[in-house]
Formats: C-alpha cells, sequence, structure tokens
C-alpha cells in the first residue's frame, strides 16, 4: 500500500514529537532548524511510504537546501529507461486500441461448460474472475505493505516504548483496537503517526 494519496510523504520527528510532516523540501527545513535549536533528542525523516529513517544533504543555506531537495521531489516524466513512458506517446490515427489479447487457455471440459453457461460467454466470466481475484489480491497487499510501514516505523522511535512487542503483534494481526489500546501510553504524536501508517487504508 501505498500510503493514502492524501497523506504526507514524510514526518519529521524530535525525539517522540512530530514537528513537521510534508515535501521533502520543507521538512528539511525543520530538521535543520531543529538542529541549530540544540536538540538533544535524535531527530529523524521518515519515508510515510515505506516507514523508513532517510538520510538528507543539509549542508548550505536554507534556499539551498529547499532548492536540493524541491528538485529530489520532482516526479521523472519517463519510465526509468531514459524514454518517455508510454502515456506520453502521441496517439496516432484510427481506432484505439481495446487492449484485448488472444491467448490460448487449458481448462477441463467441466469447466468450459461452466465458463459457456454464464452471462456474457466465456471470455466475459474469465475476465470478471481476474478482476475480482486481482481487487482481492490487491487488498491482501495494501494491508501488508501498511503493516510493514507502520512496523518500520515503531521499530525505530517506540522500541522502548512499554507495550512494544504486544503492540507489533496486534499490529500484523489486523486488530486495530487492540493496537490502539496497547499504545494508549504512548507518546500521542508517535501513537497517531504508527496508527495512520499502519491501519489508515484498513477496510
Amino acid at each position: 500500500m501505498n500510503a493514502a494519496t492524501d497523506f504526507p510523504p514524510y514526518a519529521v520527528f524530535d525525539g517522540h514529537r512530530k514537528i513537521a510532516s510534508g515535501p521533502l523540501a520543507s521538512v528539511a527545513l525543520a530538521v535543520k532548524q531543529a538542529m541549530e535549536n540544540g536538540s538533544v533528542e535524535p531527530v529523524l525523516i521518515f519515508d510515510n511510504t515505506t516507514g523508513r529513517t532517510i538520510d538528507i544533504d543539509l549542508r548550505g543555506t536554507a534556499d539551498e537546501i529547499t532548492a536540493r531537495h524541491a528538485q529530489t521531489a520532482v516526479p521523472d516524466s519517463t519510465d526509468g529507461s531514459g524514454g518517455k513512458s508510454e502515456h506520453s506517446e502521441p496517439r496516432g490515427r484510427g481506432r484505439p486500441k481495446l487492449g484485448v489479447v488472444a491467448r490460448e487457455v487449458t481448462l477441463l471440459p467441466r469447466h468450459w461448460d461452466w465458463l459457456s453457461a454464464q452471462p456474457g460467454g466465456a471470455s466475459v466470466a474469465l475476465r470478471k474472475l481476474v478482476e475480482d481475484a486481482r481487487r482481492v489480491n490487491a487488498q491482501r497487499e495494501n494491508r501488508r505493505v501498511a503493516q510493514e510501514r507502520a512496523y518500520h516505523f515503531i521499530s525505530a522511535i517506540a522500541g522502548d516504548l512499554p507495550g512494544f512487542e504486544e503492540a507489533s503483534r496486534a499490529l500484523f494481526a489486523d486488530d486495530h483496537l487492540r493496537f490502539s489500546e496497547l499504545t494508549k501510553k504512548w507518546p500521542a504524536d508517535v501513537r497517531d503517526h504508527a496508527i495512520a501508517l499502519g491501519f489508515r487504508d484498513a477496510p
């Protein structure tokens, strides 16, 4: 799972207190200010997509730091191979591609009998089956990703807090209520951020 699209991409914690969240350029300035103010706690930047900490270059002036990390955040318009992505290719004249690919499928006779009896025939039934399976698997994958990013976060910042092990088990059991109960004595910023990372996309 990726994190929900409206979730800030990065968060900064000064010890157990969240001091900033947002794009990398803005959180970089928050880190620099906290360090210049003589913070005695670890100042950590978390990538909210993965829950892991990241290191950044804080050399130079505020304008230089902002420019450096604003460039880092610009999305790549290529497909990763140096060329344009398929979405940027101009469309030629004629009928649009329907995206249908004909390939051989081998099934037992009873499978063909069942498919043929479905509304729309075998092809429509197979497409529906595939889409249903993709949707179910996508939901499972989103939950797995959410659990792992929350675990990376709490491992880095809450490993010494009471109930950490039990809370970790509740996280991977997808038990939102128990996780909330076990972490209610944690610093509020840590608890709330962990819940947002781990259970935001829960059904």
